[in-house]
């Protein structure tokens, strides 16, 4: 096999964004490979020619291996789109501390080690690109989203140092801050949130917050759109530093430019009736 095409490693392939962008990868040239813990659900792009593996991302083991296969089959890795992820929601006081730090090592620790991982061998090639999926969350907050907000925030914190570490070996480190998109993703964050605070002192406004979300779900736009710009941002010779993609996404990251903090609870809080 010629290791002259680039060789990508989507994770979180099993499902929405990770799954069309390994798809949308794969038809511009790159050998690609997707990586989830649901192995089973990426039977479709293993028939389409993606490679899969499976990857636990709170697991150094099973990210290692993931890594390793790849550099033994290709001999390179010059794309890692970090996409695995999940929304942990429900009041502060409401959940465990355990559950707060299984969405820090999936969101940032897991993101973090899948990159220490890549960057030796895209260093030694002098080249690379780490895409990272964030979201419009990792700039706002709002209610029952502390733990999700808090981690996004990280991945936005962590990605703008590394981008200035990693210039000098040619490697790009790019943004990528997702509006609302038709994914699991909210069926998922509403279940945790009710499940979660639905019957507790946060109760009223955790029920008129889920229901806000699920006003939300039909109109979030599909996961194409971010899977394009993933492609147009590895494509590009100088790709941005953050792509702002998605329903409300960027009239969202205005508003809480404009408004002061104040402001800005009450337009979120008036949203949720």
């Amino acid at each position: 096999m010629s290791n002259s095409k680039k060789v990508a490693l989507v994770t979180g392939a099993s499902s929405g964004i990770g799954e069309d962008t390994a798809r949308r990868l794969k038809a511009e040239g790159y050998i690609v490979y997707g990586a989830a813990r649901r192995v089973e659900r990426m039977k479709g792009l293993e028939l389409d020619g993606i490679k899969i593996l499976h990857l636990d991302v709170t697991d150094d083991e099973s990210m290692i291996k993931c890594v390793d296969t790849i550099i033994r089959d290709q001999g390179r890795l010059d794309i890692l789109v970090n996409n695995a992820g999940y929304g942990s929601y429900g009041a502060l006081e409401d959940v465990p501390l355990e559950e707060a730090k299984r969405q820090f090592e999936v969101c940032v620790f897991g993101l973090g080690r899948m990159t220490q991982l890549a960057l030796p061998h895209m260093r030694m090639n002098g080249y690379g690109k780490i895409v990272n999926i964030s979201s419009i969350g990792g700039k706002i907050g709002e209610p029952h989203g502390s733990w999700y907000h808090a981690a996004k925030f990280a991945v936005e914190g962590m990605s703008d140092s590394i981008r200035m570490e990693l210039k000098q070996f040619g490697i790009d480190v790019i943004i990528i801050e997702p509006g609302s998109i038709k994914t699991e993703w909210n069926g998922i964050a509403r279940e945790n949130m009710l499940k979660v605070s639905g019957k507790t002192a946060y109760g009223s406004l955790a029920n008129k917050h889920a229901n806000m979300l699920k006003g939300f779900e039909g109109r979030g736009s599909d996961p194409s759109i971010i899977g394009k710009t993933i492609v147009k941002a590895v494509n590009a010779r100088k790709p941005k530093t953050r792509y702002c993609i998605g329903a409300g996404g960027p009239l969202m990251l205005n508003m809480r430019r404009i408004l002061s903090d104040r402001m800005f609870d009450n337009m979120m809080l008036s949203q949720m009736k």
